[in-house]
């Protein structure tokens, strides 16, 4: 059959296979699979960690072994009925504060479902009475702190109202919970990210303030 005396149908459909470009040829998209390098990589990382006992909790920070930034936390309002441990006014706390015992700063906030997970641990620390056990209520409402403190318990020696988060943004800090070990001299020597647990406690939290807490007596 002559190239006159095609149909307009067959005419079409040589000119569409023409156009079409061999599977072999077509140009591969490497950003198809980009999210999954992203996720093998992570996973890779964090299978390294821990095969080589980094916890994957204590992210580096810029602040460890420096002084702790400058600031001035008002307290939770006395209003609420919220006793310290010992029973008395809970205070707030400033950088002045660091400098006359240890101290773990626990980042937290009524809004953060991990952080009633790691309240009963922090319930516990407070039989411990060499150091301060502070908490930095981290874009938070007061009233809501208290109601929190109410039900669950207040293991605080001092409680800091960071309403706006600029304190917690001078930190460093993630989101809640987040807790950092300061030695006698203000200094910032630990951070760990995420809710403190049993195991984090026994190997990380509590042999780097045993440690610190030797270096200061």
């Amino acid at each position: 059959m002559s190239q006159d005396n095609q149909t307009p149908d067959t005419q079409t459909k040589q000119q569409a296979a023409s156009e079409e470009t061999p599977p072999s040829k077509r140009r591969f998209n490497i950003f198809v699979l980009l999210p999954l390098l992203i996720f093998v990589g992570m996973a890779l990382l964090f299978g390294y960690q821990m095969q080589f006992g980094r916890n994957p909790n204590e992210v580096p920070s810029v602040l460890i072994n420096k002084p702790a930034p400058e600031f001035d936390l008002p307290p939770l309002d006395a209003s609420f009925g919220i006793r310290s441990p010992e029973g008395g006014v809970v205070p707030g706390f400033k950088t002045e504060d660091f400098k006359q015992k240890v101290s773990v700063v626990n980042v937290w906030a009524s809004w953060c479902p991990t952080c009633r997970d790691e309240h009963p641990l922090l319930i516990e620390l407070t039989n411990d009475n060499r150091f301060d056990l502070i908490g930095l209520a981290y874009k938070d409402e007061p009233a809501n702190s208290a109601r929190f403190l109410k039900n669950h318990g207040n293991p605080f020696d001092k409680i800091g109202m960071d309403v706006s988060g600029r304190v917690g943004i001078d930190w460093g800090v993630y989101g809640a919970p987040e807790t950092f070990i300061i030695d006698k001299k203000g200094i910032i020597r630990y951070k760990h990210i995420g809710a403190l647990t049993q195991r984090s406690i026994s190997e990380n939290f509590m042999p780097k303030l045993e440690k610190i807490l030797a270096e200061s007596n």
